[in-house]
């Protein structure tokens, strides 16, 4: 393979050589070997395959080449530079084996998180969210919480989430899993469109016939290494046999052939079957659903007629902006105020606190302190000298105005009050 992509004068996407990965345990002793002696290229607008067994190696080569898992030995490069780079994060999309999204958040506001992540401006992540909606067929549910998704149209917006940033590189885990064959079949024609494009795909999946659709080239990995590679026509096409496909033969035509056929090769070769080619349950399967769509037949699933998004059909570059560090990224992130409350930062008014806990403290101590201090007396008014006292009879004194005491204070003459009566008795039962 380093053959033909010095041949062809391009750099691989993705190159590995001799790669393994061990896993330890707690003794740092080795406990797994995942992946042992890995070689491979992945070159640029090719089709991927990378097959194989539960427990071959698929998983823990794709964390490995997206910096999720450090290589045990071996050499491993992404764009040319090393996968830990952030500069090729960007030009990277991923789709896990499972969906891991955020189960409060709807449709739409997953794809708006993911496109902030990317920095795309408003104008642009919003027509990319419309057009990727429409494509997936969640249009009439976007608005619905992920949590209530079934896994198929967990999958649908995954798929879309990967395709936000429109990649170079997408990395598809298990795409189909969960998909109906309407999605099954949207995603193969996807990926075809997009190898159309220029973009380069890895696919990793279980159902082999998936893969043989689309794919150009892939690997077969067993025990973490591998077993087998090639193009799908090097690798499929049965050398030991000739399959001839003709209108419908009577039997006497069929046996002119056979007739034929044992006479050229001295009765060593004759006409093995005859069989009539049969439609594949797939196709038949779309037929009858496209034949319920033109009767209109109502439906509460997802919308499998979505066109491919028009930013990952055309030719045009990527708008995602200029690539920034990590660390710049998480410093705007966590300094950057959201879009709606910087619009109307300028027109809200300062709102007004009231008094704070240590001025309410010190009013309090001066309330007490004042209801402690005894009160000044009033002067009596001056009499009036036209007025005697043998004239009108004189009236009881006033009692002396006391400031009124507050709900929390204690009135002192009342307690004085008691305190006097209480001596009085004392007084009258000596005298006794």
């Amino acid at each position: 393979m380093a053959e033909s992509s010095t041949q062809s004068g391009q750099k691989p996407v993705v190159a590995c050589q001799r790669l393994s990965k061990v896993f330890k345990d707690f003794w740092m002793r080795p406990r797994v070997r995942a992946v042992e002696d890995l070689s491979l290229e992945i070159m640029p607008h090719e089709i991927f395959g990378l097959l194989g067994p539960n427990g071959s190696g698929k998983s823990t080569t794709i964390k490995m080449i997206l910096g999720l898992l450090t290589p045990s030995k071996g050499r491993l490069a992404v764009f040319g530079k090393s996968p830990s780079d952030v500069a090729t994060k960007k030009r990277i999309g991923y789709l896990p084996e499972e969906s891991y999204l955020y189960p409060f958040l709807n449709a739409r506001e997953t794809l708006e998180y993911y496109a902030k992540l990317f920095e795309l401006d408003v104008k642009t992540r919003n027509s990319r969210i419309d057009e990727l909606l429409d494509m997936v067929g969640l249009t009439a549910a976007q608005h619905r919480p992920v949590r209530e998704y079934s896994k198929g149209m967990q999958r649908r917006i995954g798929l879309a989430q990967a395709l936000i940033n429109d990649p170079d590189f997408l990395i598809l885990d298990e795409p189909t899993t969960g998909l109906d064959p309407i999605g099954t079949r949207q995603v193969k024609d996807l990926i075809i469109e997009l190898g159309r494009r220029g973009k380069t795909v890895l696919l990793s999946s279980h159902l082999l016939s998936d893969v043989e659709d689309v794919v150009d080239r892939m690997v077969i990995l067993y025990g973490g290494k591998i077993r087998d590679e090639g193009t799908i026509d090097s690798m499929l096409t049965k050398h030991s046999k000739t399959t001839i496909e003709a209108d419908v033969l009577d039997d006497e035509t069929l046996a002119e052939i056979d007739e034929v056929i044992r006479r050229r090769s001295g009765g060593a070769k004759s006409v093995l079957a005859v069989t009539h080619p049969r439609q594949k349950l797939e196709e038949k399967f779309l037929d009858i659903v496209e034949k319920a769509k033109l009767e209109r037949v109502e439906t509460s699933g997802a919308a499998g007629d979505g066109a491919t998004a028009a930013f990952l059909a055309s030719g045009a570059a990527s708008q995602a902006g200029p690539v920034v560090s990590g660390d710049e990224l998480i410093d705007k992130l966590v300094t950057s105020e959201p879009e709606e409350a910087a619009e109307t930062k300028a027109e809200a008014k300062p709102v007004e606190t009231g008094p704070t806990e240590e001025e309410q403290a010190k009013s309090v101590l001066e309330e007490l302190t004042a209801a402690e201090e005894p009160a000044a007396e009033p002067e009596p008014p001056a009499a009036k000298p036209e007025q005697s006292s043998a004239a009108k009879p004189q009236a009881p004194k006033p009692a002396k105005d006391k400031p009124a005491a507050d709900a929390g204070d204690v009135d002192l003459d009342v307690i004085g009050s008691l305190l006097d009566d209480d001596d009085a008795g004392d007084d009258a039962e000596r005298s006794t």
